[in-house]
């Protein structure tokens, strides 16, 4: 393993923050930062008891949050008059398309944290108040029908991204009721479980709101790992949400990046690059895995295997028919498999 940085991998907890003040923070993996990534982005927003993600609206995205701590309030306005207000607990998912415009207000007691992905390499956003206040108080009464003079004290200056709610936080009944932009990934039964991993999917078939993008909360105990497999026009962008974790990406130059994960650091695998994912430690692993179309599609080795005659294996791996192992039959790919042989071990282990 090489023991050099990977050009797959970044660190979203030590990004530079786009934003940061007592209220909480921004930070973002994007193709400026993170050049390998084509296509996405990966957000991480921190919010202290009674901070709010000002309302704005993402100009070239639509988005999908994944909330790993806390209880926020989302209130958004899409096109066709779509109002939404709904609350998204910790293991609960969210959807905005691109140019609704909304907000995130942490309404519960501790410090809520989200992680999300876009569907651009280089996000563009409009703050509501930005983009109130260049317009004139004249302009600003007759849309509301009111007098220039009740706009007369709105400030001019740039919008902070993060400001403090005055009083109590107001959250509507509704706000309880089943929501379309709403996903509750965490209560979702697993519809790939094994004894040894499991994946819970926010794609196209569970959430009917995703256009563009999906995500995997993969968990891998220390006797899994996620097959060796490739997405065919998917890219792959996770986080490592807990656990220890080693991958293997080969590109099309032949070279091989094998590297080590932790909680906090993200990576990006292009479309058709093959990989793997396995656990370094026994307690496993937990990856938030978001894709760049509504079901991600793949193709694994497993049932590669499979596909081909014993003369045609033969002849690929240059090993004589008779030595070739028993591939077990495979129709339908497992995603992940027990790991029944020892790890490989890490650089600097006996």
């Amino acid at each position: 393993m090489s023991t050099t940085p990977s050009r797959h991998v970044a660190s979203l907890v030590d990004a530079v923050p786009t934003f940061e003040s007592e209220l909480g923070s921004v930070a973002q993996l994007a193709t400026s930062n993170f050049p390998i990534l084509e296509g996405m982005t990966l957000k991480r927003i921190v919010l202290e008891a009674g901070a709010m993600r000002e309302p704005q609206w993402n100009v070239n995205s639509n988005q999908i949050a994944y909330v790993t701590a806390g209880t926020v309030l989302v209130s958004m306005l899409a096109t066709g008059d779509e109002f939404a207000t709904f609350v998204v607990k910790t293991g609960q998912m969210y959807h905005v398309a691109s140019g609704a415009v909304y907000h995130i207000e942490n309404v519960g007691e501790g410090t809520a944290e989200i992680i999300a992905a876009l569907r651009t390499g280089d996000p563009k956003h409009f703050s509501l108040q930005n983009s109130v206040s260049v317009m004139s108080d004249a302009v600003l009464g007759n849309t509301y029908g009111l007098p220039a003079s009740d706009f007369s004290g709105f400030p001019r200056g740039a919008a902070p991204q993060i400001v403090q709610r005055t009083g109590a936080a107001v959250i509507p009944e509704s706000a309880g009721l089943p929501n379309a932009h709403l996903f509750d990934a965490d209560g979702q039964i697993a519809p790939l479980a094994y004894p040894y991993g499991s994946a819970k999917l926010a794609r196209k078939q569970f959430w009917a709101a995703l256009e563009d993008l999906s995500m995997y909360a993969l968990n891998i105990g220390g006797n899994g790992m996620r097959e060796p497999h490739w997405h065919p026009i998917t890219a792959e962008l996770g986080y490592v949400k807990s656990g220890h974790a080693r991958m293997t990406v080969l590109d099309p130059d032949g070279s091989v990046d094998t590297y080590e994960l932790r909680p906090g650091q993200a990576y990006f695998v292009p479309r058709a690059y093959p990989h793997h994912i396995e656990a370094l430690g026994e307690e496993g692993i937990e990856f938030l895995i978001f894709f760049d179309q509504f079901v991600p599609g793949d193709v694994g080795y497993r049932a590669t295997a499979t596909a081909f005659s014993r003369e045609v294996l033969s002849a690929a791996f240059q090993v004589p028919e008779r030595e070739l192992p028993v591939f077990p039959f495979t129709p339908v790919d497992p995603l992940i498999v027990e790991r029944t042989n020892p790890r490989d071990p890490s650089p600097g282990e006996a």
